[in-house]
């Protein structure tokens, strides 16, 4: 190749590289939202999103009344004067680590027969063509025992107070895109401000557009209050088990 064909060659290889990066440079940018940060406001922005103030939903959940045995009870009993005086000044990790987590070991979500366990910390990505919803996910109860398949129940945002975020629209935005990603209709979760537990219900009426409840706190620095707390976790795990 003689030295003007290699210039020419050369040339052309920088004009294309030129053209390639303005179109990428020029492309729409799809916006992303990490379920971290979004807001009430914005997920209205991407949805059809109402709030229902009707605690009836609820009824067939948390109106249930699972027998627990008198050794459940004395773990809670147990569990809840170990750590009443520090549950509303523990940070997150310590929050998780000597509260919650026993909790949710209590319960024990696993099950081989069932193929189904807790998972922490996994990312969920929910991809449309105009914006993405991304995160990782505090807790989920889903199938499968090596990773995670279809989730069936999530709890959030083991936070401290309302100062640090508010875990309610995070909760929100990972129980849509988990109903989007696994075509189901209705899905349950919680949250957790310090010693405070909310339950939600998502339920899919159309393509984007959801309706969602909140049910009342449940302070867990009450015995009788954690009792519930308990029960609708434990409800939560038969009725998984079922499906």
């Amino acid at each position: 190749m003689t030295k003007d064909k290699e210039l020419e060659l050369l040339e052309r290889i920088a004009y294309l590289e030129r053209i390639i990066k303005e179109k990428v440079e020029d492309a729409p940018k799809i916006p992303t939202y990490n379920f971290g940060k979004i807001t009430i406001k914005e997920l209205r922005t991407l949805f059809d999103l109402e709030r229902v103030y009707d605690h009836q939903v609820f009824n067939h959940w948390l109106n249930c009344d699972p027998v627990l045995t008198a050794e459940e009870i004395q773990f809670l009993t147990t569990l809840l004067e170990r750590e009443i005086d520090l549950i509303k000044v523990y940070n997150e990790e310590d929050l998780k680590i000597h509260f919650i987590a026993p909790i949710l070991n209590q319960i024990d979500y696993k099950s081989f027969k069932h193929k189904i366990r807790d998972f922490y910390e996994e990312t969920l990505v929910y991809k449309t063509e105009q914006f993405i919803l991304s995160g990782i996910t505090d807790f989920v109860v889903a199938s499968g025992l090596e990773y995670p398949e279809k989730p069936y129940f999530f709890i959030q945002e083991f936070k401290k107070g309302l100062q640090y975020s508010n875990p309610e629209p995070q909760l929100l935005a990972e129980l849509i895109a988990a109903v989007e990603l696994n075509d189901i209709q209705t899905i349950k979760g919680a949250y957790i401000i310090g010693g405070n537990w909310s339950f939600m219900i998502l339920t899919k009426l159309d393509q984007h557009k959801y309706q969602y409840a909140i049910s009342k706190n449940y302070d867990s620095t009450d015995l009788d209050k954690l009792i519930g707390i308990y029960k609708n976790l434990q409800f939560v795990k038969q009725e998984i088990f079922r499906q």
